[in-house]
C-alpha cells in the first residue's frame, strides 16, 4: 500500500499542454471556437471534439482539419514530482536503497536490470542532487536528470 501511495504521488499534471493530437486545428470545436482564447474556450472545444468523436474521425480520415502527419510535441515540465516524498526519497537516495527511491525508478522506467545503478548513481551524486535540507523539488528533480543523463547507461530513461 506504501509503495502504490508513493507512486501516485509522483506524477503532477503541468499547466502548459501539448501540441495537440491530430494537428492545433484539428476537430469541430477548433473549428466552432476559433479565434476565442482562454481556459474556458479551450475546454468547450476539447469537450466538442471529445463527445462527437469527430477529432478521432478526422485523424482516421484526414477530414475536419487533422492531420496525423507531424510530431506530437510536449512543452511542459516534466511530470515527476517528488515534493510529497521528498524526506523519504533524500534518505533512500543517501542510503543507496529504499522504497521511494524504487518508486521514482519505476515511475521513469527505469528496467529492473539497471535499478541498481540508477541507485547507486543517484547515491553516489547525493550532494549534488541535495546540496542542502532547503533544496527544491524542481532542484532535486534537474539535477537528479542531469546526473542520469551523464551515465551512458541510464540517459535513455531522461531523454
Amino acid at each position: 500500500m506504501k509503495k502504490l501511495l508513493i507512486a501516485s504521488t509522483l506524477f503532477a499534471s503541468s499547466s502548459a499542454m501539448a501540441v495537440a493530437p491530430g494537428g492545433p486545428n484539428c476537430g469541430w470545436g477548433n473549428m466552432i471556437f476559433e479565434g476565442q482564447a482562454g481556459a474556458g474556450s479551450h475546454i468547450v472545444a476539447l469537450t466538442t471534439n471529445g463527445s462527437s468523436g469527430n477529432a478521432s474521425f478526422g485523424m482516421t480520415f484526414g477530414t475536419n482539419g487533422c492531420s496525423t502527419e507531424g510530431k506530437l510535441t510536449y512543452g511542459g515540465k516534466e511530470m515527476i514530482d517528488v515534493s510529497l516524498i521528498m524526506d523519504e526519497f533524500s534518505e533512500d537516495v543517501a542510503r543507496g536503497e529504499g522504497e521511494a527511491l524504487t518508486a521514482v525508478a519505476v515511475s521513469l522506467g527505469v528496467d529492473a536490470q539497471d535499478r541498481a545503478l540508477f541507485a547507486e548513481t543517484l547515491h553516489n551524486n547525493f550532494d549534488a542532487i541535495f546540496p542542502s535540507e532547503e533544496a527544491t523539488t524542481e532542484h532535486v528533480v534537474s539535477t537528479m536528470f542531469v546526473v542520469l543523463k551523464e551515465e551512458k547507461s541510464l540517459a535513455k530513461y531522461v531523454s
